[in-house]
């Protein structure tokens, strides 16, 4: 996990200081979105005020309650991290959980009352008078390329068919059953389907065990009976039967499979 790059998806949201526990919220039902759909178990780290940090007692505990609120109010289950927080503000980690069990701190939701002081930042309230904003640092991946990194050991580089880099490989049995593969492959790439034709003069059982070393999805067989029916013989990767379907139906599955995230 010690990348290369470090790419974050950090973002900032200005607020007022009635609507950080909302915004919070928010951003913890997007992070609910994101992991579940890498179907990534997580559980949540409160840290608060560290030794060395910038602003008065009040403004910890006012940005520390909020984040607690947050939490409590969702009834999500954390842990307290005493004295762990950024030194501008509050923070809560969310830490994932791989297939054999470690834990990656990926996403983090910090509380900054006091970057829009250092700033200068105002808004005009409803009294007419200038008022302070609050802001939150909020990053679900944390590293890009970590967070790739965390899904490549998750899923140990079986990757479910909406997430691999190649979903479909077709393999020729003969020369003469390669234009049917190619006219194939353009049919899915038009769907937006990853698909590849391995056309090359190589045994079949070769070119399955090399598909399945590479963990591909769906691996399709065609020879003259897929060529004169206009089907597929469809080996899905972990499994050692195939299954002969019409091409239409197989295209279908695919899709669905990739719309539901499946």
């Amino acid at each position: 996990m010690r990348v290369r790059n470090f790419t974050q998806d950090d973002a900032h949201i200005f607020m007022l200081p009635n609507q950080i526990e909302e915004e919070i919220q928010k951003v913890i039902d997007l992070f609910d979105r994101v992991y579940s759909t890498f179907g990534l178990e997580y559980h949540a780290e409160l840290s608060t005020r560290p030794e060395d940090s910038m602003g008065s007692d009040d403004i910890w505990e006012m940005a520390t309650s909020a984040l607690r609120n947050a939490l409590d109010h969702r009834g999500l289950k954390y842990v307290v991290n005493e004295g762990d927080g950024a030194f501008y503000g509050p923070k809560i980690d969310f830490h994932l959980k791989d297939s054999i069990g470690r834990t990656w701190q990926c996403g983090t939701i910090q509380l900054d009352m006091l970057m829009p002081e250092k700033f200068d930042l105002t808004y005009v309230g409803e009294d007419g008078q200038k008022h302070r904003p609050v802001m939150i640092h909020r990053v679900v991946y944390g590293s890009i390329e970590r967070f790739i990194g965390i899904l490549i050991e998750n899923y140990a580089g079986a990757f479910p068919v909406w997430l691999a880099p190649v979903q479909v490989r077709i393999l020729p049995i003969t020369d003469k059953h390669a234009e049917y593969a190619h006219a194939l492959k353009r049919q899915m790439f038009d769907l937006g389907i990853r698909v590849e034709v391995d056309d090359r003069n190589e045994k079949v059982g070769y070119k399955i065990r090399e598909s399945q070393i590479k963990k591909v999805p769906y691996v399709l067989v065609v020879g003259d009976q897929e060529v004169e029916n206009g089907q597929v013989a469809v080996r899905k990767h972990g499994e050692q039967n195939s299954e002969v379907m019409a091409g239409a139906d197989f295209i279908k599955e695919v899709q669905e499979k990739v719309a539901e995230k499946a």
